[in-house]
């Protein structure tokens, strides 16, 4: 399923690349997949008894006036081809695509507490400096950390959870007596 997804993407950024319209782009993959994930839109997808025209007649009336001819294009192009389960993926890989390409990484922070919005904007501020990358971040509350923060960005796992330092403090406690 992958190299057919890819293509499919492929296809679709270099129209992007070649008409710059790589924010449109990007919104409407965003809205189709985030719409296209939804149980009931996958059975009808999925249906065999479901004929493609009646599919196609589905995209256009839902999508038709929100999403770039282009990008209607690929869900007719599935439809008519039997391919509608490559849809998805074509989108994830066109999101991705448009991402790497624009410079923009996603920032997963964790923590025991929420971050203020002041500690959230300085922590994205730092981060984009750093990698000189657009970040958007990702919160999570986790209790099980007891405080401090880790952060997955770019491929980097920074931890500064008690939690870890905890751990850190267990194990050479165990080096020092095992010594």
């Amino acid at each position: 399923m992958g190299k057919l997804s890819v293509l499919y993407a492929s296809a679709l950024f270099e129209i992007a690349k070649e008409k710059n319209l790589f924010d449109k782009f990007l919104e409407d993959a965003q809205l189709l997949h985030s719409s296209l994930q939804d149980d009931d839109c996958q059975k009808m997808l999925a249906h065999p008894h479901i004929s493609a025209s009646d599919k196609k007649e589905f995209f256009k009336k839902a999508f038709g006036k929100n999403v770039s001819d282009n990008l209607l294009g690929l869900l007719f192009l599935a439809a008519d081809k039997n391919r509608e389960l490559y849809i998805l993926a074509a989108l994830e890989e066109l999101i991705e695509m448009i991402r790497r390409h624009k410079n923009i990484v996603t920032a997963e922070v964790a923590s025991a507490v929420a971050f203020s919005e002041t500690q959230a904007e300085n922590l994205k501020r730092i981060l984009t400096q750093k990698l000189n990358k657009t970040v958007e971040m990702q919160f999570k509350i986790d209790s099980s950390l007891i405080g401090g923060p880790y952060i997955l960005v770019d491929g980097h796992y920074i931890d500064w959870t008690i939690k870890k330092k905890l751990y850190d403090l267990t194990a050479s406690m165990k080096e020092g007596c095992s010594a």
